[in-house]
């Protein structure tokens, strides 16, 4: 009691050298502030969405177009004084993430909202005439994980080109790159590969924003017949190019369903184009989406040794033993490694799974992957990769050295390139 009382009654000097020292953790910590990063929803929110004052927009958007308070883009568009919002657009896995990877989206009506929901993920993956009447402006906002087989940049850009050819806005909430902004890597995609997985010439880890890819595609006359929209990208606050999403302060929202936090994000990158074989477990139905490669008959301990002794920046390996649940290899005891990243920033991330590859060859040389899927499998390693000169020539010897520079060399051309569209330091 003595000693509460001796408080009570400080002195207003030492009072006020206490409260000075406690602004100062505060100010250390950062816990004064919400958020070191302010996204394009939260700065349009700053202006009370003066931006749209008096526009009819449509939204494409998805779970991810948050502000920091995980307030819905649709919710604050759809509540906000003098801005029109009238139709909805959906990209793959829907408007409320409830649709699985793959599985077509049909046009509907939004419970909450009452307003139609296009399907831009279906039997339409570009907005036409009919869906945009009546529009001022088209306004995107979705978390994009920075890696080009990732579906939802292709559906900002082909929607840029309908908005090109309807004479409508297009206006892109913008929002972080989770691997950063200066890690680039893969090569560029062949014009006999185009597609859905690869819409556009950009490499397989571009290191932009959304924003800043879809002033790349505008101004790079990469639409549709070299058209360009009027593009208006409204930036984040207080985004640095080297930043991870970790270093954000922003709350990470479930990109689809195996993308459950924004590390995960990294690891699709180190995984994904095997992946797409199906020969190989990439921990796609166990519970570390995109961290994993195993199999039945891989040794675990021999793999990570021989991986390890590679010596890869930035990367470890550690055996491990899983029963998935689903997808590759449900139900049976698989043997492979996990990845554990040191230094994300120096690890090759997309060379990653041809490394494994590599590995597994010179362990199991009857194991190829390639002749052990599907055909069709094939053709989508190759649209995900960009090029059919990627397998063409790591199949002959399974040798990472043989692809390097193919994959490499894209790249550095491309950042040089894209550096003028760039909107962050």
């Amino acid at each position: 009691m003595h000693l509460t009382s001796t408080t009570i009654h400080y002195s207003n000097s030492i009072k006020i050298r206490l409260y000075s020292l406690f602004f100062i953790c505060l100010l250390s910590t950062g816990s004064l502030f919400a958020q070191k990063v302010q996204t394009g929803v939260d700065v349009l929110q700053k202006t009370n969405f003066q931006y749209l004052q008096g526009k009819t927009i449509g939204l494409i958007t998805n779970p991810t177009g948050v502000n920091h308070n995980l307030e819905t883009t649709i919710d604050l568009l759809h509540h906000a004084k003098n801005v029109r919002l009238q139709v909805l657009f959906s990209p793959e896995h829907g408007i409320r993430g409830d649709h699985a990877a793959g599985e077509k989206v049909g046009t509907y009506t939004d419970k909450k909202t009452g307003l139609p929901v296009y399907s831009l993920y279906g039997k339409n993956k570009k907005p036409n005439a009919e869906m945009l009447k009546g529009l001022d402006a088209l306004v995107y906002d979705i978390q994009d994980i920075g890696v080009r087989s990732y579906t939802y940049i292709s559906t900002m850009g082909l929607t840029m080109e309908a908005c090109a050819e309807n004479n409508i806005e297009f206006i892109v909430l913008d929002r972080p790159d989770p691997i950063g902004g200066i890690k680039v890597e893969g090569d560029l995609v062949d014009a006999d590969q185009v597609s859905f997985v690869s819409q556009f010439p950009i490499p397989y880890v571009y290191g932009l924003t959304c924003g800043e890819l879809a002033k790349y595609l505008n101004e790079e006359g990469l639409l549709k017949n070299g058209k360009k929209c009027k593009l208006t990208v409204i930036k984040m606050e207080g985004w640095k190019r080297n930043m991870l999403f970790s270093e954000t302060e922003l709350p990470w929202v479930p990109t689809s369903p195996h993308i459950p936090n924004a590390l995960s994000a990294v690891y699709y990158a180190t995984s994904g184009i095997l992946g797409e074989l199906y020969t190989i477990s990439i921990g796609v139905g166990y519970t570390q989406p995109f961290e994993l490669f195993a199999a039945d008959w891989i040794n675990a301990n021999d793999l990570s040794d021989n991986l390890n002794n590679l010596h890869l920046p930035g990367i470890r390996f550690r055996p491990v033993h899983y029963k998935p649940y689903y997808s590759v290899g449900k139900g049976t005891m698989l043997h492979g490694v996990q990845v554990h990243f040191t230094d994300v920033r120096r690890a090759p991330l997309s060379l990653i799974q041809f490394y494994v590859m590599q590995e597994c060859h010179r362990l199991y040389p009857d194991r190829n992957p390639f002749k052990m899927c599907e055909s069709s499998r094939l053709s989508m390693f190759d649209k995900v990769c960009g090029s059919k000169k990627i397998r063409a020539r790591f199949s002959k010897n399974f040798l990472v050295q043989d692809i390097e520079e193919l994959w490499t060399a894209p790249a550095k051309t491309f950042t040089e390139k894209s550096k003028k569209y760039w909107l962050y330091k």
